[in-house]
């Protein structure tokens, strides 16, 4: 039996009548009488019988009715439990964010969380996969893009510049004996490997990594420039900007969450509590804070 099924029955017996079922789920009338009857030939028994006082059960009515009954009851009970779960501050809650930003800007804004909700267990996970959401490998997902999924809800809480820095001993060096700069090669992303094609060219690089964090220990040891985001670059003493930012590689910092989850209230509260303390650091991840200020 389908519970589905089972509910609309459940509907007409307590009105009494097709209609009165009709308006209480929301439905035509036309659908009622439809499934009830199909309802009735699937199981092989009339269940309801039409007199002029309305619709009564039949004998085998009356025994699937209270059988209904006791589902009911067990279903609304589990739905009760679970939405008394989601409505707790307490549990697993899953995030995922990418390495250069939860080891380093984030880390306090993760810190804090954990001191104001000492029973909900943060588990922070590195990745830069989008489906860790969909697949619910994840509760929440940081992500720096300017097209997140669809099939994700979330707000894009503000914008992410990048600039080109080198080390201070490197670029005196540089502007002391002229020439062209060395380029260190970064790959970690589509970003960064569309920021090398359009700014390099074919250029040979005597040092390539994946990975943001190598990119900024290579500039620190003067193996070159390179694109950092601005909330790596400016916050490290050693380094300074050899350009700008250029906005046409500016990237959205999104939080995103499963539609699922939206009522949970372990998800809303760290959602609601990074985005306030993302837009106190706005001017660090827009590029407008400088190293000094």
């Amino acid at each position: 039996m389908n519970w589905d099924d089972l509910r609309l029955f459940l509907a007409v017996a307590r009105t009494g009548s097709i209609s009165g079922a009709a308006r209480q789920l929301g439905i035509q009338h036309s659908t009622v009488s439809r499934r009830m009857h199909r309802f009735e030939e699937a199981i092989g028994a009339r269940l309801i019988e039409r007199k002029k006082s309305g619709y009564v059960l039949t004998y085998a009515g009356e025994q699937v009715a209270a059988t209904a009954t006791r589902m009911e009851t067990e279903i609304l009970g589990v739905d009760g439990a679970l939405a008394d779960l989601d409505a707790r501050l307490s549990g697993t809650l899953r995030v995922t964010a990418i390495n250069n930003m939860a080891s380093t800007v984030l880390m306090p804004m993760f810190a804090r969380f954990c001191e104001l909700h000492p029973h909900v267990e943060l588990h922070v996970m590195v990745s830069n996969n989008d489906a860790s959401l969909a697949e619910r490998e994840a509760d929440v997902a940081i992500r720096l893009s300017n097209s997140p999924p669809d099939t994700l809800i979330g707000k894009r809480v503000l914008t992410v510049a990048s600039a080109i820095y080198g080390s201070k001993t490197y670029l005196r060096k540089l502007e002391r004996d002229g020439g062209e700069p060395r380029w260190i090669g970064v790959e970690c992303c589509g970003f960064h490997k569309t920021w090398i094609r359009q700014h390099c060219g074919e250029a040979a690089h005597h040092f390539v990594s994946d990975d943001t964090l190598l990119t900024l220990s290579a500039i620190k040891q003067g193996l070159g420039v390179s694109i950092l985001p601005c909330f790596m670059g400016d916050t490290e003493p050693m380094l300074v900007r050899y350009h700008e930012p250029d906005p046409g590689f500016d990237l959205g910092l999104w939080l995103l969450f499963h539609p699922d989850l939206k009522h949970t209230a372990r998800v809303l509260a760290f959602h609601r509590f990074m985005i306030e303390a993302i837009e106190q650091q706005r001017g660090l991840f827009e590029g407008i804070v400088r190293q000094g200020q």
